[in-house]
């Protein structure tokens, strides 16, 4: 297995999660960089992301707004390859994801965390879990 870069999208209808994400030649997974970005700030936080580690595919989820989304990537980046992956689950995980992130406190560690709601957007731990999706098959 050679180490492989990619950069997944979850899109929504006024933000996106985006997480840039690196496999390494053990099968590893290495979490670079993660971000929720307005819609319309996309293609200024792809180029963000390049700047910390260049990617070789973006990954989108195929659920709300996807198409929009991958216009806009093939517009700004016409030779990037993307791929289109069912996004099934992944707001369920990336709650799970997020307290495993961010330690819970005070009363909410009394409250199981499946029955609790983040504080923020989970949207790209949602990212992360497509592209750990694509990267551990």
């Amino acid at each position: 297995m050679s180490t492989k870069t990619v950069l997944a999208i979850d899109p929504g209808t006024s933000k996106c999660g985006m997480a840039l994400v690196r496999r390494e030649t053990d099968a590893s997974l290495e979490l670079l960089w993660r971000e929720v970005t307005p819609l319309d700030e996309l293609v200024d936080s792809m180029h963000d992301a390049s700047e910390i580690a260049p990617y070789q595919l973006v990954i989108v989820g195929s659920g709300t707004h996807s198409k929009q989304v991958v216009s806009m990537i093939r517009e700004a980046f016409p030779s990037m390859g993307t791929l289109l992956v069912d996004e099934r689950d992944t707001s369920l995980q990336a709650r799970e994801r997020y307290w495993e992130h961010n330690r819970r406190r005070g009363w909410r560690r009394l409250i199981p965390a499946t029955l609790q709601v983040p504080p923020e957007p989970v949207d790209d731990f949602v990212a992360l879990i497509l592209a750990e999706r694509v990267l551990l098959q």
